[in-house]
């Protein structure tokens, strides 16, 4: 294997507690600190969504998350538009919807947005839509120091082939991907093969999630060899942070987590420097 890693947690990992308000939003990052040993962490807007703009209430995450030792990674961005939308004015939309994400994650200290590569239509037009937004965020992201990143998130993105031509197109050193574990189905049920479709998505990856469902008596994940994955994952020279995201149902939330970060933490002890 390549270079070490180091373990953050994805706020989607939590999202039945934070759903529930057994968790608030703005605990998350201590309690990523004091209940799983974990000093960076990677936002979902979905859980502050009215705050983007709320500068007061940005401060007391960024306040909060300092105090807790926590380093703040990323913003994962949905619900804000299609950014691959057919319509002109759709499209331009969803692309100014993110500006004030931009803006936040600058605040926040983050070093990039997660968004989705979403919209209908011709996959060839469809690439060229997508790269033209990305590359539209991306020229508005470098002052703040952000990168926009795009993840393998179902449908036409799933496929690692297209998404990584998405990049090439873009060509912008802001724009980069996120690869995810699982999210590899694509439209109509079928399943893109994961490891090829991180293998692809690894050289321009700025991020990566560690997405578990289930484990095994060994403490394997019962979906993804993380083993097989991570190689890919660090042979590619990659040596940013790894985010948990469990979103599993058997075992609990912490559980979950627990165990993510268990397994990942026998990985990096195996790894050979």
């Amino acid at each position: 294997m390549g270079k070490s890693f180091e373990i953050s947690l994805a706020e989607w990992s939590l999202h039945r507690q934070l759903r529930s308000g057994e968790l608030d939003h703005l605990d998350f990052a201590r309690v990523a600190r004091e209940r799983f040993g974990i000093q960076a962490v990677e936002y979902v807007n979905t859980f502050f969504k009215d705050r983007a703009g709320d500068f007061e209430y940005l401060g007391e995450m960024k306040a909060r998350a300092e105090q807790a030792g926590v380093q703040s990674l990323l913003i994962m961005i949905d619900g804000e538009g299609e950014l691959a939308d057919a319509d002109d004015d759709r499209r331009r939309l969803a692309v100014e919807n993110h500006f004030r994400w931009i803006a936040a994650a600058g605040f926040l200290g983050c070093h990039s947005i997660r968004v989705n590569a979403g919209g209908g239509g011709d996959p060839e037009q469809r690439a060229v839509r997508a790269a033209e937004s990305l590359t539209r965020l991306a020229r508005i992201a470098e002052p703040y120091g952000i990168n926009v990143l795009v993840e393998n998130h179902g449908g036409l993105s799933s496929n690692g082939a297209w998404l990584s031509d998405v990049m090439r197109r873009a060509g912008h050193p802001r724009v980069g991907t996120l690869p995810d574990f699982g999210n590899f189905q694509l439209d109509g049920g079928e399943w893109y093969d994961r490891y090829q479709g991180v293998r692809e998505l690894m050289p321009f990856a700025k991020a990566v999630s560690a997405k578990s469902n289930d484990f095994d008596e060994q403490g394997r994940e019962t979906q993804t060899d993380f083993f097989k994955m991570m190689r890919i994952v660090l042979d590619s020279g990659y040596d940013g942070h790894v985010g948990i995201e469990y979103e599993g149902s058997r075992l609990s939330e912490d559980q979950g987590v627990l165990k993510t970060k268990a397994l990942l933490e026998r990985i990096r002890e195996q790894e050979t420097p």
